[in-house]
């Protein structure tokens, strides 16, 4: 089969590789209708995180089932299915605990030894534990595939920032990054029952868009101007929930410079450089508080999912471009030079 491949610094290839097959008795294997590019395989892509060459990438996918384990029960050959960007086996002592992304067999994909999502096919190893099995009806649907693949990531991410920072009815908010992380916690804030939403960014398209997800404002100054409009905006109290949703010490500045006394920071930007803009002291004088990571996005789909099928909810308009697999090395140009939001890969 076809899949995408990273051989260097700015050297994404599509080439023949494996085909995906049962290996053990809780895999299934899935054909993959949609997938995409994510943000943060623009570091790898970059050379900015390690890869080692021919090594597969991608982590989103949505496709459909044509093979099982003798072990697997919750999906079967023809069903609709959607996979986090991590695998779990949905029974270890983490998984249990709703962080099935420090399962203590998980992984995710694209690592050394496994199928990366984009591609024609992926191996999913844990196959009760880690896919979501969604109506059939919904892969002739384009914007509603959409919106399910965007739940494999960006919006699993952005829904755990906003909880991460407590949004919650009545609450101001603000959100530091206009990527796609950053516009679906937009979405999700709003969703929480925030009141005021703050939209940080550079890009007017995508504080357009921002605002049509719930933003009530936009800011596109940066560092202490950033901070300035924010409080002007918010009676000179800050937000009571701030969203770091790029992972730069600059950001990370913002959002603890925008934070109200009492507040909280929702951090969900992979890490480069966000700990050298982490003022401590900030903190501790403010009573302030920081949670987030990686998102366990197995964990909320249940609660997002049965609103993206009805509707009330719909990040699909975060892909703002299309190609097909054999063009991937177009998309990922095209984000790394910002003249795409989020980039949807068709593979076949």
């Amino acid at each position: 089969m076809r899949a995408t491949t990273i051989h260097g610094p700015y050297d994404i290839r599509v080439e023949d590789v494996p085909d995906p097959r049962v290996e053990q008795p809780d895999d299934a294997v899935v054909h993959v209708l949609r997938a995409c590019v994510c943000g943060s395989d623009l570091w790898a892509y970059r050379g900015q995180s390690a890869r080692v060459p021919g090594q597969r990438i991608g982590h989103e996918f949505v496709g459909t089932v044509v093979a099982t384990g003798s072990r697997v029960r919750s999906v079967r050959p023809g069903d609709l299915v959607l996979a986090p960007f991590t695998w779990s086996d949905g029974a270890c002592v983490f998984c249990t605990e709703r962080l099935p992304t420090s399962c203590t067999n998980g992984g995710m994909w694209g690592a050394v030894g496994s199928d990366g999502g984009q591609g024609e096919g992926v191996r999913v190893p844990f196959a009760d534990g880690t896919l979501v099995k969604v109506p059939a009806g919904a892969a002739s649907d384009e914007r509603l595939l959409r919106g399910l693949l965007a739940l494999t990531d960006v919006m699993g991410t952005g829904h755990h920032a906003a909880v991460s920072a407590g949004a919650r009815p009545g609450a101001t908010v603000a959100v530091v990054g206009d990527g796609a992380v950053g516009l679906c916690a937009v979405l999700a804030a709003r969703l929480l029952g925030a009141e005021h939403v703050i939209a940080l960014g550079r890009h007017p398209d995508r504080l357009r868009l921002a605002r049509e997800f719930g933003a009530a404002d936009t800011i596109t100054e940066r560092g202490e101007a950033a901070v300035t409009a924010v409080r002007e905006a918010t009676g000179g109290h800050g937000v009571h929930a701030a969203i770091e949703a790029v992972g730069s010490a600059e950001a990370m500045r913002t959002a603890v410079g925008v934070t109200r006394p009492g507040g909280a920071i929702g951090w969900v930007g992979a890490p480069h450089g966000s700990g050298e803009g982490l003022d401590v002291g900030a903190l501790f004088m403010n009573n302030l508080t920081l949670r987030g990571g990686i998102a366990p996005v197995r964990s909320y789909i249940p609660e997002l999912l049965p609103r993206v099928l009805d509707g009330t909810l719909d990040p699909s308009p975060v892909f703002d471009s299309a190609i097909t697999l054999e063009s991937i090395a177009d998309g990922y140009r095209a984000m790394d030079e910002r003249s795409a939001l989020k980039v949807l890969v068709t593979p076949t």
